[in-house]
This record gives structure tokens, sequence and C-alpha cells, in this order.
């Protein structure tokens, strides 16, 4: 008997939900929110008491032949694992406890087992045991909770339930940026999922927009024609730099427009657009990048560089970013990136390296995959311990055709259809490092694009366009086999 879904108003009507194949075509203002009904409900395994009273005494039991005094107080039965929480005796070090952590994991025969020394609030040390199967955490079960009825987050985050069995929500408005990391199958990609879902039953598209840049090409290409995308999704590599400048300029316009009006962020906007309903409303926009790993490896510079801006100054602009990535590794997850970026999600991931590129400690490897999480709060000195909300393919496409039958064609601004690709992109001679890339050119007495992208550490694509252009500009020579371009003038470069 689990409180309902409650919706707070919004700027926006909201009709109740509506039968699907009779969807009215939306109109100005006028949405229905899907019905939470679309989402399945899963059932949940009662833990074993009499085993779980086994495991405090053989934990116990195992302490004390190592002459280590403890006594199991409480036991928490969560989702995935129970965390078992020891007074240690008088006298004893925690440091104690912590190195039988192997000896521990074999006496419970179990695959894995995580310390947390002290439990956060609790002058306790925690144990967290894997249970013998993991219970699925829904969607629905997170979204019908009373946490979440009761949260008054502005862009909530149904992440899932801890070991202590309560629901996690977080506020993306106050994160405000989140990683997720995570190897193959752990889990990143249902994660993804069940937010965007999130977005889709909560949030109407003049509250929320999205900008889905999905390189894998398979990962939230369901998602075309929701009329909460800002833009169609961006799965050629070409387009992604062009996208992330169009988000820069979209966040400096909500600028302009604040220093024009006198507010400092979309909060006080809003405040101001509550008087004055002619105003232009400015809905909360995500940009979901699902690989950041092969953006890195096209244009590394151009993509951190943007990434990096848009972290430091969108937030005040309600325009957030949710980047997820497989590969955590230092050349992907830059020190830049993550500095910027302090809100984050570990799935589990091979090594212990790979755990401290993402968290900065260890722990992710030895999580136990299938949606079992840490998760790090922007506020927060350790991580928490999280089953992920799960949601499936046929409930996804559910509340996708609910809003493709609300809104069955699609209207995107000119800009943000007509995307240019990097080869479409300015004239080279307007290009900014134009300049610079002559004045390397005249001191190397050479020229050639392999030479520029070292130098100016940019993409292939952009150092061959200024190549051609100071062949077209006449200041240097054609190309000779692999040998580099001639340089055609030296004393007229100033006037040049």
């Amino acid at each position: 008997n689990r409180p309902k879904l409650e919706r707070a108003p919004s700027a926006s009507t909201v009709l109740p939900p509506a039968d699907e194949e009779s969807a009215p075509p939306a109109h100005r203002g006028v949405w229905n929110l899907p019905s939470i009904d679309l989402l399945k409900i899963y059932e949940s395994i009662e833990p074993d008491g009499p085993e779980l009273e086994a495991k405090a005494r053989r934990i116990e039991k195992t302490l004390a032949s190592f002459k280590v005094d403890a006594t199991v107080r409480e036991i928490f039965p969560g989702p995935a694992v129970t965390l078992f929480t020891l007074e240690p005796g008088s006298g004893v070090k925690v440091r104690r406890i912590t190195e039988l952590q192997n000896d521990l994991a074999l006496a419970l025969a179990a695959m894995s087992l995580r310390i947390e020394a002290p439990v956060p609030g609790m002058a306790r040390v925690g144990l967290e045991i894997p249970n013998g199967s993991i219970s699925t955490v829904g969607l629905r079960e997170v979204l019908d909770s009373a946490t979440f009825g009761k949260s008054k987050a502005k862009i909530p985050l149904p992440l899932g339930r801890d070991v202590n069995g309560r629901y996690v929500i977080g506020d993306l408005t106050r994160m405000p940026h989140l990683l997720i990391a995570g190897a193959t199958g752990s889990g990143k990609s249902v994660c993804i999922n069940s937010i965007i879902a999130t977005f889709l039953l909560t949030k109407s598209p003049d509250d929320l927009k999205m900008i889905m840049i999905d390189p894998k090409m398979v990962e939230l290409s369901g998602y075309e024609g929701v009329p909460h995308l800002k833009a169609p999704v961006i799965t050629e590599m070409d387009k992604v730099v062009p996208a992330l400048r169009a988000v820069l300029r979209e966040m400096e316009r909500r600028y302009q427009t604040f220093s024009r009006l006198g507010v400092r962020n979309i909060d006080g906007y809003e405040l101001r657009r509550s008087t004055d309903p002619t105003m232009e409303k400015l809905p909360y926009l995500v940009v979901i990048i699902d690989e950041l790993a092969d953006l890195m490896m096209t244009t590394p510079d151009e993509v951190e560089t943007l990434l990096v801006r848009l972290a430091q100054m969108a937030r005040a602009t309600g325009i957030h970013l949710l980047i997820a990535t497989q590969r955590p590794s230092v050349d992907v997850l830059t020190g830049l990136i993550k500095a910027n970026v302090p809100a984050r999600i570990a799935f589990a991931v091979s090594s212990q390296i790979d755990s401290r590129v993402i968290l900065d400690m260890p722990g992710a490897e030895r999580l136990l995959g299938r949606g079992d999480m840490l998760f790090m709060p922007a506020d927060a000195a350790k991580p928490h311990r999280v089953q992920g909300s799960f949601v499936d393919d046929q409930e996804l496409q559910a509340l996708v055709k609910h809003w493709k039958l609300l809104s069955p064609e699609m209207q995107y601004e000119q800009e943000w259809v007509q995307l240019p690709t990097e080869d479409d992109d300015e004239d080279a001679t307007e290009d900014p490092l134009f300049e610079q890339a002559l004045s390397i050119v005249k001191q190397q007495g050479t020229a050639s694009a392999s030479m520029l992208q070292r130098r100016l550490r940019i993409g292939y694509n952009r150092a061959a366009r200024l190549i051609e252009a100071m062949e077209d500009e006449g200041y240097i020579g054609p190309a000779d086999g692999s040998r580099g371009r001639t340089v055609l003038i030296s004393d007229d470069w100033d006037e040049a």
C-alpha cells in the first residue's frame, strides 16, 4: 500500500492520463502525462531471518578465531546485499577487522565482501555481504514510494534502494551534472533508461528538453520522435562538436536574457515569469552523452573544452549534463571533467584502478553487477551503495508510444536540425586558430596537417581544412607526396 506518485503542478497544464490509443493530439500548453500503470510491479524477495542470524553468528565466530572481539548489533537486508553492523570490543582497532576482509569472505562463502568503516551516522563497522538472489527494484516501486512523493527535487532521479531499504532520490539541479561509469553489462544503460523514463513520466516537453548524443547508434535511438527532444538523436560523430557548440550558444543566449532582466539564474527567471506570463518559457535542458570514450577518441581537446565550459557555467541557466562511459580511464575521464562533475555513479568495474578513476577510491571493483552501484553525491565524503531501479524495453516502448501519439509530427527548430558537420563548419580562414597555424608554419618552414594536429592539439579534419585554406590563400604550395608542403611567402607575413 505505497502512496501513489504525486506530481507537483508545473507551468504547463497537466490532465489526467488518457487512454493510449485514443489520446488526442496535444495543443498549446496542454500535455497528458503518461500513467504510472505503464510500468510493471516486480515481486520482492523476503529475507530469510534464521539464515541471516546464522551468518551473524558465523561472522562473530570467525573474528573470535583471530582474537578480535566484535558483536553483530544490527542486520539490514537490502535488495542485493545485506548490511551487518559490528560493534568492536573495547580496545579493538578498526584496522584489525578491515584486514580480515578475505578471511570473512571465505568463512561466509561470499564471492565478494565490502567493509565500510565506520557506517555513516553510526559507531559501527559495516559488512556488506551479497544475498543469495538479487531482488529487482522496479522503477514503479521507487516512483510509488513515499520518499519520491515527498521529494522536492526539481529534476528527480529515482536511483533505487540502498542497503538499509531506503529509496534514494537524487536531484539533478543540485548535483548539477552526473557522471555514470561501469563495465559492459553492469547496469549502466538501464540506469540511463530509468532516468529518461522518469523524465517522460513526470515532465512535460514544456518543462524539460533533452539532447541525446549516442555514438553507438543503438542505446538512445529508440527515443527518436519523443517531443522532449530538442534535436533528433545525434549519432554521427562529426555532428557532436557542433551540437555541443549549439548548447553553448543556448547557454550564452539565456545568460544574456538573465542579464537584461537583472536575474541571477533560472529560478529567478521563473519567479519573474510568474508575474509576466508573456515571457519566454525556458525549459530545463539535459544533455545526455551515452559514450564519452567515443567522443574523446576523435577530438579530445575540443570535446573536453566544451564539456568543461558547460559544466562550469550551465547550471544557472538550467542546462545539465548526464555523461556515461564504459571505459573509465584517465584519458577519457580527464582531471578537468572530473573536477567539474562531482556527482558520480560507479557500477561494477574490472579493476581497482578503474574504481579510483571514477570515485577517487577503491570499492567499485567489488560490486556484483546487475544494477549494483556506488552513488557519490556532490556533497558527500563517501559513496552510498544502491541497487539501481530497473525498467525494461517493453515499458520504455509504452512510454515512447504515449508521447508519439500526443505529438505525431515532430517540429524541431531549424538550427538544431541542420547541425553543421565539422567539414561544413565556417570558412577555415575565419577559424580562431588560423593565425596561430600560420605562425607555426612560418617557424617550421614547412606545413602539414599532422604537424598542426600535434602543435594545436586538434582533430585531423580541422587541421586539413586549415592547410587547404593556407594553400587557397597562397601561403603554401601544393601537396608533394609524403613530404611537407613548401612555404611560399616569408617576408610579407606581417602584412598578411
